[in-house]
């Protein structure tokens, strides 16, 4: 829910009854979302808060229950185009445990509910909740008949074509004490190795990749053409049972077993334990286990091991009383480091990436993190303080990594206790890996500290700049060329037709004349060709703070590249104030660092990028065959229009940004601090060293009431 929620206990009945319809017609959306087109849109720890929010809010108004409570339903209503098979016994999901505390209460649940003396201990299994489709198949007289997924839980979809092209699922059962019906369940899955093996296919054949395993193996088995599910290398873990004609034995640990023993593959890490201790040190071996099993899980599953109490115990609402999930934590992972590899950025900034050991965060397969720097991989932060307890990573480390919504993932920890003994200290290079240039730590003139990041120093030779300019130069909030991405920017560089971002605007004309046309290059032909040779020429006008922004200057983002366009109002008064600026002194100088907004990092950034011959040869020649807008006026007429203005002291009738904005508006420049350049100084109560300093120079002083005067507002 995109807001707050008001806490249960403080809801009214009228509001309570509003968000349980609210939350019915949510979780009904995600629910078929998952289940009918496998494509969920929010991670499993958002969809189980969901429920968990309707179950509380029921829980306290009972009465308020709806008929299509989410509380009373599993999954979602079959799609027309398979035909239906109803469940002889319904296929219920599972309720959740998140915490130690949770299993402790479910086994104390139980106990009370069967009258089990405390001291007597309870048997019950524990297995790898597999992230998988379920799936339940019929066997008469041992012959398959049917395959039926979950469906809303009563009635499935018939995929029996597909499940026969499952080599775990035996289409005749073997062994001894094979009742006349069985009905098998489990989970279909497709494991991480073959995951990626398809993805890269698709990759090889330009084809869209698929998000992670689970929905892959669940979109397979709901082909209606069974070839194509043959050609996905699924596979299916047995684990409970539904219709049986008579069981043969009395537990649920000695019922997998013989699942193993009919044909079935069962799960190895299945084991069956007496005390809640036990349990939970499983789940954690488990979890250690989950970075380096082929299959994707996201919990372990607890249930008694006894079927006569399970029988006992039977079902609540949606679920069996006999049976929990205790899930991993949300957004979190444990997987292997295999490699560091170092990316050079645009800004010659060496970055490495963690090679991970793929493993599903949040709904999403991760291969590879962010290790931001060499402090970050020797356990420093930004501050200098240590973090990870000052623990470095290494190549060959079990770490935990960490996913939020859609950031890139990030290596949190590290567990010692798992390093290789052969493993050695990671050291970033000294040298560029893109074009043999020295790459440098620079030290920060204020602090004294290495700066955190190793720059290449090879600046425009480097190619690795050169493309990833290229890149940022094209890009939607820069010069937004359609139809030119990374993979035409990589292209163009390697063939020796781009150099640098003014050789975009003159390709159209070098490739008539060339003896290899771009149309007749891998990739294009003549339409392709031309459209982009149409698209290039439709951006040769471009707004004054897109065109800074595209340059890719360092410190220079979208916000800075926008102060610097409205300050300066044209690239012709732009360029001339950076040059003059040039010395780090001077009218030019000041006026530029005392820019609101701006900083002394991003203006001596600016003036370094056009002190350099070749980086002012690229804009010269830009220049020369593009036009740039000059910044929009915003009012012209207004008494302040044109003139530096800066906001000093405590003001009263309005917030100091609020001030800032209407200056603005009003076609002011509105400055940081007072220099010969500033007209106007607004001075509220506490002014101090500003006021002083406009005194000396004679800039003109004036209070908040004096503002509105001026203005007329």
């Amino acid at each position: 829910m995109s807001k707050v929620a008001k806490d249960v206990d403080k809801l009214e009945p009228e509001e309570a009854a509003a968000e349980l319809a609210t939350l019915a017609a949510e979780i009904a959306a995600h629910d078929a979302l998952y289940y009918q087109d496998d494509a969920p849109k929010v991670s499993d720890a958002e969809y189980d808060a969901l429920r968990q929010r309707n179950l509380a809010i029921e829980d306290r108004f009972p009465d308020l229950v709806r008929p299509d409570s989410p509380s009373k339903s599993v999954g979602t209503a079959v799609q027309s185009k398979f035909e239906k098979i109803a469940h002889e016994v319904p296929m219920l999901s599972l309720d959740n445990a998140f915490d130690d505390s949770d299993v402790f209460d479910f086994v104390g649940r139980v106990k009370r509910f069967l009258k089990w003396p405390e001291d007597v201990p309870l048997l019950l299994t524990a297995e790898p909740k597999i992230d998988g489709l379920s799936l339940a198949l019929r066997y008469e007289k041992g012959v398959l008949q049917s395959a039926a997924t979950r469906g809303d839980g009563a009635v499935g979809e018939n995929v029996t074509a597909n499940a026969c092209t499952i080599s775990d699922i035996p289409q005749k059962l073997t062994g001894q004490d094979i009742p006349d019906v069985v009905e098998v369940r489990g989970e279909v899955f497709l494991g991480k190795k073959d995951f990626q093996a398809l993805n890269q296919r698709m990759e090889d054949e330009g084809k869209p990749t698929y998000v992670n395993p689970r929905n892959t193996a669940a979109g397979s088995l709901r082909q209606l053409d069974a070839n194509i599910t043959a050609s996905r290398p699924l596979r299916f873990f047995a684990y409970a049972w539904g219709a049986m004609s008579h069981m043969p034995l009395d537990s649920q640990f000695g019922m997998v077993e013989l699942f193993q023993d009919w044909g079935f593959v069962i799960n190895p890490l299945m084991g069956r334990f007496d005390q809640v201790d036990d349990l939970l040190a499983h789940y954690r071996k488990i979890e250690e286990q989950r970075a380096s099993l082929d299959y994707d899980i996201d919990g372990v599953v607890y249930k008694v091991d006894d079927l006569k109490l399970q029988t006992r115990l039977g079902f609540v609402s949606r679920s069996p009383r006999w049976a929990i999930a205790h899930k991993f934590p949300a957004e979190l992972a444990t997987t292997i480091l295999t490699d560091i590899e170092i990316q050079v950025g645009r800004t010659g900034a060496l970055s490495p990436v963690a090679r991970l050991e793929p493993v599903t965060v949040g709904g999403v397969v991760v291969s590879n993190a962010t290790l931001h720097n060499e402090d970050y991989i020797a356990g420093i932060g930004s501050n200098g303080e240590p973090i990870r307890e000052g623990r470095s990573l290494q190549i060959g480390d079990t770490v935990t990594i960490y996913r939020a919504g859609d950031v890139i993932p990030k290596v949190m920890d590290v567990d010692l206790s798992k390093r290789p003994s052969d493993s050695v200290p990671y050291v970033l290079p000294d040298i560029c890996p893109a074009c043999g240039s020295a790459a440098v730590r620079e030290k920060n003139v204020k602090t004294g500290r290495l700066d955190s990041v190793r720059r290449c120093t090879g600046g425009l030779i480097c190619p690795a700049q050169a493309v990833e300019g290229i890149k940022h130069f094209v890009s939607r909030n820069a010069f937004d060329i359609d139809g030119f991405g990374e993979k035409q920017a990589e292209a163009f560089y390697k063939w020796g037709l781009i150099a640098n971002v003014a050789d975009i605007f003159t390709l159209k004309e070098r490739d008539s004349r060339s003896l290899t046309r771009l149309k007749n290059r891998d990739g294009f032909g003549d339409l392709s060709a031309s459209n982009l040779f149409d698209a290039i020429d439709a951006r040769r006008m471009i707004d004054f703070h897109r065109f800074i922004f595209a340059l890719g200057i360092r410190h220079v983002g979208e916000g800075n590249a926008k102060l610097f366009a409205r300050h300066y109002q044209n690239v012709e008064a732009f360029l001339t104030a950076v040059e003059e600026a040039s010395g780090f002194e001077g009218a030019a100088w000041e006026d530029l660092v005392n820019i609101d907004g701006i900083g002394e990092t991003a203006a001596r950034a600016l003036v370094q990028f056009f002190a350099e011959a070749h980086n002012r040869r690229v804009v010269d020649a830009l220049l020369q065959a593009i036009t740039v807008n000059p910044a929009e006026q915003t009012s012209s007429d207004s008494p302040v229009a044109g003139k530096t203005v800066v906001f000093t002291g405590s003001l009263e009738r309005m917030t100091r940004d609020e001030a800032k904005a209407m200056a603005e508006r009003m076609g002011a420049k509105v400055a940081g601090s007072v220099s010969g350049k500033t007209d106007l100084l607004v001075a509220g109560p506490g002014a101090g060293s500003k006021l002083k300093k406009a005194s000396e120079l004679g800039v003109e002083t004036i209070d908040e009431d004096g503002w509105f005067e001026l203005t007329g507002l």
